[in-house]
């Protein structure tokens, strides 16, 4: 079956009774919408504060293939095994993107037996969250217009506006266009632009934010442009925006709770891409689960080089979370993509492009164990189509790497198919300390930030960009040298090329551009041809989604 029609034929239970169940929520701090889906309230989650925390599990990947790797699909199931076991565990997930998955990712609630439900819901508009982020984005973008054809008393200038609009699908139409033709009534004419919903730094505050006060300051925060002397910066508290953002976002802020379809809990909050935003759910949403489970166990998106960096230099250095393991998801198919096959060969025995391929993995394992100074298991996702042979030399050379490597069948079996996982990971954190190392310091220049990442990450030689770029780094070293660096790049390879694979090492990573992310507290380095505007492909995925008389889709995976 598709990933879709197991998920339809899924044993829901109504969200209330499990919350109660599992963790003791009664149902007056519980919103729900509809049955299966339903927010956790604010006064609940700070009622949690005096509570130990659990242990934190990363999941991350090798850089991502169109094999696919089964990130999402991994954590859930591993999440069900722990459970299984007899660890009370929940598992705290990103939500998903229209963009994607009307594009060629797809959905992003797991596959086959460990997925989350509802699943139509979660993929489509879920609890409006991403409504609220767009609309609270877009409500700012015409409070500065607005505010340029009444006169202008701010002094902005229209040349030097930093804040674009946001729609939370990919359209490349809506990369460049221009504002206020027609005439006067139609206010000021000037080039703006389309960010994706998931690009919005209005997205990143709210991953950020602790509570709503410390939301609404970080709105206030936003540099939306500058004066004519493009030193000054304007911000969004200077045009009174950041209440009004703020109330959009009253019930966003608020975590979503769901179930797998094993009825464990998972929390889905917040959703920024990794390869153009920070890539990791809410800090609120990781520090409930961490109050109310004994392991709490988060992804970070697409490779480990993006999203797990991110995690580690972002989300944990301003949230002080202490994470006490990860675990590396890679599969033999996604590896032998790596080592030259073509993807249509995948599924045919090949040794040596399984062992060629392998550099990548080996990369991303001592980045997490060297670098991130995390405890890492290896998980191979298991398929069909792998052969004994294969998974054999897999498994020696991670032994080799002194990694324990773990072949996992949650995809065709849920939890019981994970258990083996689980109980590595459970012994490896029960071994291990929690905390993290970050791969760099808070003092270093911006560049210097830069520079490290790529060197020691990416296996770069050097980094370059452009005079503009580098005068502007070195202008906001002053006023924000200690924010941490938010790299945008392709998530397909370790250099800025998507089309070179494996683990390539001396090249040069170009910074092309970089954004002031003040609001979120960090800026934004835009390497190579990134997009923060995707596009469609060809045969986009929404070609083959369909919903029948009865109101049951189809198509969605």
């Amino acid at each position: 079956m598709s990933d879709i029609e197991i998920a339809q034929q899924a044993k829901m239970k109504p969200i209330i009774g499990l919350a109660k169940e599992h963790f003791g929520i009664d149902a007056e701090h519980l919103d729900p919408y509809g049955h299966y889906k339903a927010k956790l309230s604010l006064d609940y989650v700070n009622s949690l504060g005096g509570k130990p925390d659990g242990k934190l599990i990363l999941v991350t990947a090798i850089s991502p293939t169109p094999a696919g790797e089964g990130k999402t699909t991994t954590t859930v199931g591993l999440g069900d095994a722990m459970n299984r076991i007899g660890k009370k565990t929940i598992m705290c997930l990103r939500e998903p993107s229209l963009g994607p998955c009307f594009g060629v990712k797809g959905g992003a609630a797991g596959g086959g037996h460990a997925q989350v439900v509802p699943m139509e819901d979660i993929n489509l508009h879920f609890t409006g969250d991403f409504h609220a982020i767009g609309v609270a984005h877009n409500l700012l973008s015409a409070l500065i217009d607005n505010h340029i054809n009444h006169g202008n008393a701010l002094g902005i200038d229209p040349r030097r506006i930093q804040w674009k609009r946001v729609v939370d699908m990919n359209d490349r139409a809506l990369r460049n266009i221009v504002l206020g033709m027609g005439g006067p009534a139609n206010g000021y004419l000037r080039e703006d632009g389309y960010d994706i919903v998931v690009a919005s730094e209005v997205m990143a505050i709210l991953c950020l934010a602790t509570d709503l006060t410390d939301l609404k300051e970080r709105l206030g925060r936003i540099v939306i442009g500058y004066k004519a002397d493009n030193k000054t910066p304007v911000y969004a508290r200077d045009l009174n925006a950041h209440g009004a953002m703020a109330a959009l976002l009253k019930d966003a802020i608020k975590p979503n709770l769901v179930q797998t379809l094993e009825n464990n809990i998972a929390i889905i909050h917040g959703g920024p891409f990794a390869n153009i935003a920070h890539g990791c759910n809410t800090v609120t949403a990781t520090k409930t689960a961490l109050k109310l489970a004994d392991y709490v166990i988060t992804e970070a998106g697409f490779g480990a080089d993006l999203g797990a960096e991110k995690f580690v230099d972002i989300k944990c250095r301003m949230a002080g979370l202490k994470p006490s393991a990860a675990v590396l998801v890679a599969t033999v198919r996604a590896l032998k993509f790596h080592g030259g096959v073509l993807k249509e060969d995948l599924n045919r025995e090949n040794l040596g492009a399984l062992e060629q391929g392998f550099a990548n993995l080996e990369r991303h394992y001592r980045n997490i164990t060297e670098h991130y100074g995390l405890p890492c298991v290896i998980c191979i996702n298991h398929f069909t189509f792998d052969t004994e042979a294969e998974l054999a030399l897999l498994q020696d050379k991670c032994g080799a790497l002194g990694a324990t490597c773990i072949v996992s069948k949650h995809w065709a079996e849920g939890g019981k198919g994970a258990e083996l996982l689980a109980q590595a990971v459970a012994e490896t954190v029960n071994r291990h300390e929690a905390g993290c190392r970050f791969v760099y310091d808070d003092n270093l220049s911006l560049w210097e930030k830069i520079e490290t990442i790529a060197t020691k990450l990416y296996g770069a030689a050097q980094v370059t960009a452009n005079a503009k770029v580098r005068a502007q780094l070195a202008a906001w070293n002053g006023d924000y040298g200690r924010f941490p660096i938010c790299m945008a790049k392709t998530q397909m390879s370790f250099s800025t090329d998507a089309s070179v694979k494996g683990a390539p090492s001396g090249h040069t990573v170009e910074i092309r551009e970089v954004r002031l992310a003040n609001g979120a507290g960090f800026i934004v380095a835009i390497a190579g041809d990134i997009m923060t505007m995707p596009g469609l492909p060809k045969v986009p995925a929404a070609e083959k989604i369909d919903i029948d008389e009865n109101g049951r889709i189809s198509g969605l995976f």
